[in-house]
């Protein structure tokens, strides 16, 4: 198949979130199965060596009219094949940051991604790749199948095209005044109560409404979002199109993430040198200032949101430090709720550590080092941390939801396969009661621990079996009849 995997991020050449980590991995893996792959991103000029990679195309959208956009395509590989066309358009993507700075969002976000959505097929035709398949991923992406049926729905070069929408989090969804779609002027007076929100377009519901199949990166999330608590607003949007939806997990790349080669580590370790593990805790614990001994780490690398739980976490961090504990958090976002991490750190600097960074070098030093892993979220539509603290034998502790209780297996329903500690509901009480009892557990029964280290280790979450799923979901959209 012919691939158009279209993306705001992609690992390897402009990252901020797990988002890039799956446009990276997913398209690589369907590439080495055979498929012919290009994948599509805008092209920021803050992406490292941006200036120097080279122009393969050029193309204008709305030619010969007052709304003609001009712009080129550069090209750039992630390994030795995966091909990734930038779309270099300097009136929107000449930017200090992605989506916006000082945690705010550019005005014109909505005029950016339209032309992402829309210069995307553009880009196809310019270059001669005709797709079986668009890919679309989140709302940045989310005009593109509204696009594809009703501009290109009688274009022959399009006619076999079938699109899907993979819903990384459905609590973004691109609410625009249409104002900002002007550049797409076939889309700009289409009306209908499932993609508008009062008089503003909802990007994501278009993609949603539009596209062929919809994916949400987790079985468990894609249940909750038909549900009136896990919809986040669009709850019969994705009733109305059940038939459609499949929740695929997303698979762990571990050339990134594995003990045993991580390039940030000084001492690496695998499933039968584990007892080494220690070594990188005393190391972090000396780097960071903390006393040097052998009292749990709770790690956590995560954005400072509600949504990841941080609200659960700050009421009651300094009931739990009082017992034999030491917290490292490292995690931008929220500017208030990293106050108040900043703040209860400088109160307790011998049992605390918070950094209010992304280090990449860091994180994966915190995943090497912890004992126990948190991600307390208030919904999670897969996440990666939990995957990533399995392989490094640091046992997560999740809340059930999403793609958290499709990748952990809580220990204390089941102690033979058990890997991880669950808890249920999201407030700080039953939060805290799990944290002291997964340190109980750690202090009174050290060989059991080990085991259920152990046990973490083994589990994989491979892009094999999740590629096969999605090669299964493109064979059944092309399958579909086409409706435009």
């Amino acid at each position: 198949m012919n691939i158009l995997f279209i993306s705001s991020e992609v690992a390897d050449v402009y990252k901020t979130g797990g988002l890039a980590d799956v446009a990276k991995a997913l398209p690589a893996n369907l590439k080495a199965n055979g498929h012919n792959v290009r994948v599509v991103m805008p092209g920021y000029t803050i992406i490292k060596g941006y200036e120097n990679f080279p122009i393969i195309g050029h193309s204008s959208l709305n030619p010969n009219t007052d709304r003609q956009i001009d712009y080129s395509i550069r090209s750039t590989k992630i390994g030795n094949d995966l091909e990734v066309w930038l779309l270099d358009c300097p009136r929107y993507y000449d930017r200090t940051s992605i989506y916006g700075d000082n945690n705010q969002a550019y005005w014109d976000n909505g005029e950016r991604f339209a032309f992402l959505a829309a210069a995307a097929l553009d880009a196809a035709r310019t270059l001669d790749f005709k797709p079986d398949i668009v890919h679309c991923n989140d709302w940045h992406a989310g005009l593109t199948p509204m696009i594809l049926r009703i501009k290109y729905g009688a274009d022959p070069f399009f006619d076999k095209t079938r699109s899907i929408i993979t819903v990384h989090n459905g609590a973004f969804q691109g609410v625009f005044d249409r104002g900002q779609i002007y550049l797409v002027p076939e889309i700009c007076n289409v009306y209908n109560d499932m993609i508008s929100q009062g008089s503003y377009i909802n990007f994501l519901k278009c993609g949603v409404f539009y596209a062929d199949k919809i994916t949400a990166v987790s079985p468990g999330y894609a249940q909750e979002l038909t549900t009136y608590l896990g919809g986040h607003g669009m709850t019969i949007n994705f009733q109305n199109r059940a038939a459609d939806l499949v929740g695929i997990i997303n698979g762990c790349d571990y050339s990134d993430w594995d003990p045993a080669t991580d390039k940030y580590l000084k001492i690496q370790y695998d499933i039968n040198t584990l007892e080494e593990k220690i070594l990188g805790k005393y190391l972090l614990q000396k780097e960071l200032g903390l006393p040097m001994c052998d009292d749990p780490i709770y790690g956590m690398v995560a954005r400072l949101t509600d949504q990841k739980g941080v609200g659960l976490l700050i009421p009651i961090i300094e009931q739990f430090l009082r017992h034999r504990v030491q917290i490292v958090i490292e995690g931008t976002g929220d500017p208030n709720l990293a106050k108040q991490l900043h703040e209860i750190a400088d109160r307790h600097p011998d049992k605390m550590i918070f950094r209010s960074v992304y280090d990449n070098a860091l994180a994966h030093q915190i995943e090497a080092a912890a004992d126990f892993f948190l991600m307390p979220s208030i919904f999670e539509p897969c996440g990666l941390n939990q995957m990533y603290s399995l392989a490094y034998g640091t046992i997560p502790i999740v809340r059930g939801v999403g793609g958290l209780r499709d990748t952990v297996t809580n220990y204390d329903t089941d102690q033979q396969n058990g890997n991880g500690f669950i808890f249920w509901d999201p407030n700080p009480e039953e939060l805290l009661s799990c944290l002291r009892r997964t340190l109980i557990f750690y202090l009174e029964d050290p060989v059991e621990m080990q085991r259920l280290r152990l046990n973490a280790m083994r589990v994989r979450f491979g892009w094999e079996e999740s590629c096969k799923k999605y090669e299964d979901l493109y064979k059944e959209a092309l399958a579909k009849p086409k409706w435009w």
